[in-house]
């Protein structure tokens, strides 16, 4: 009997050392990543704006994990050709690029609708490559599927006017966020052969998950894989999904020794609560937005989010030359360097009221920062000064509607009607820069 409880003893123990280990391992590995990426680079004087008599000699869109939402699609496509086909600098769409994950769990279903919305839209004349997400690799015979329902390979490189553009998918490998060895050596393959030829041009690679440790999101939703890959590719941009966490944060963009791009989603988002993945605020499901990628010969390149929503731009990104590392201004630490703390409107202020389902909503002035305001810090005291809340909440900065005030909801019995209260709030910036902590007083109502 002891020995049977001494063998269940050290399955117990081994059972909690690989759980509590686990997150230890990785948050050792993050911090030890986080020393080269989050400290390389120069601080400039100011960031890169697109030059006026910037001419693309190409022009590609990009969208990213629409989960069966083919309405989206369609209105990324029809959105594309409406904005370009008239363009007075560059006129039209060169290629539409799918990043992944259009299916639920990669049924037949989801593929024939998916291409027969791309049918419907996308012009014969246009290239139209997508590659697989781990969604689409929940089925064994995704591969079957994927040449029975798109012109090309999962695997694919499409010259576009001059720029080779790579679509991967990879194969996959023990789980479905994990590629076989013997796809990333056609991977690193065809970067290879694209840079033997690019002159001067960039590289595009379109892959859906991110390269660990790049852009916001990719400390989990990530392939640690790829990173060996693009290392030191220089004049390489990646195009990725896969977190679903917004382009509208800076922190989507990201420079080392090559670019990665996470292009958002064209189906819900979801962000990170002091570094908590897997959140989902109110309007998260209202996510539609489309990465615009147009490039010249000489190595300049300029990527723009675009919402489908408010049909506005949100993000405008100029790389002069992506040839010359040094001059890389999308660095983690020349970003942080130009974001500011957030700062309140000098007449903010607060009330709290009850929506339609009998919630209180506490609502404020917006802070303002040079990027964006990630999240709020709220605290609520009584007329007796007892802290009766306290909550962090993700400012809803995805959702592009000119409303310029927090509104968040704190519950249904939080406060009485009539009592007076008292707020204390301070704004987080996208870099984790800190407003001044804002002190008000209001009546719920």
């Amino acid at each position: 009997m002891k020995k049977v409880l001494k063998t269940v003893g050290k399955v117990v123990g081994w059972f909690f050392a690989v759980i509590f280990g686990i997150p230890a391992l990785l948050s050792v590995v993050t911090l030890c990543w986080a020393i080269g990426p989050w400290t390389a680079g120069t601080v400039t004087e100011s960031l890169p704006v697109t030059p006026e008599d910037f001419v693309p000699t190409v022009r590609l869109i990009a969208f990213t994990d629409p989960h069966n939402n083919n309405k989206n699609v369609a209105d990324a496509v029809d959105t594309a050709y409406l904005l370009f086909d008239n363009d007075p600098v560059y006129a039209g769409v060169d290629g539409i690029f799918g990043i992944g994950d259009f299916t639920s769990v990669g049924f037949e279903g989801d593929y024939a609708n998916y291409s027969q919305t791309l049918f419907e839209h996308v012009r014969p004349e246009t290239p139209c490559i997508n590659v697989l997400g781990n969604h689409e690799f929940k089925v064994d015979y995704y591969d079957e599927l994927f040449v029975k329902y798109f012109p090309h390979e999962p695997d694919t490189v499409t010259e576009i006017n001059g720029f080779t553009c790579i679509g991967f998918s990879g194969d996959r490998g023990l789980t479905e966020w994990t590629f076989t060895p013997a796809s990333l050596k056609w991977l690193s393959d065809a970067i290879d052969e694209a840079e033997e030829k690019a002159d001067g041009r960039p590289v595009f690679v379109f892959a859906h998950p991110h390269p660990f440790g790049t852009v916001y999101g990719s400390t989990v939703w990530c392939d640690f894989q790829l990173n060996p890959i693009y290392a030191g590719k220089t004049n390489l941009i990646t195009f990725t999904g896969h977190s679903h966490f917004p382009l509208n944060d800076p922190r989507s963009i990201n420079q080392n020794t090559y670019t990665v791009v996470g292009c958002g989603a064209t189906d819900r988002f979801e962000l990170d609560n002091n570094g908590v993945v897997g959140q989902h605020p109110d309007g998260y499901n209202t996510a539609n937005e489309m990465c615009v990628i147009e490039a010249n010969d000489t190595g300049s390149v300029r990527i723009r989010g675009y919402d489908l929503n408010s049909d506005t731009y949100f993000c405008d990104y100029f790389i002069e030359n992506v040839n010359d590392r040094s001059t890389f201004a999308y660095t983690y630490k020349n970003m942080k360097a130009h974001d500011t703390a957030p700062v309140f409107p000098e007449d903010t202020a607060a009330r709290a009221y009850r929506n339609e389902n009998g919630e209180w909503v506490i609502s404020f002035d917006e802070a303002h920062s040079s990027f964006i305001v990630h999240e709020y810090k709220v605290t609520i005291k009584n007329e007796k000064g007892k802290k009766i809340f306290s909550k962090n909440f993700i400012d809803d900065y995805f959702v592009i509607d000119g409303d310029d005030t927090a509104d968040f909801r704190i519950g249904t019995d939080t406060l009485e009607s009539g009592k007076t209260y008292t707020l204390l709030v301070r704004a987080e910036s996208a870099y984790h820069k800190y407003s001044d902590t804002l002190k008000l007083t209001f009546t719920a109502e």
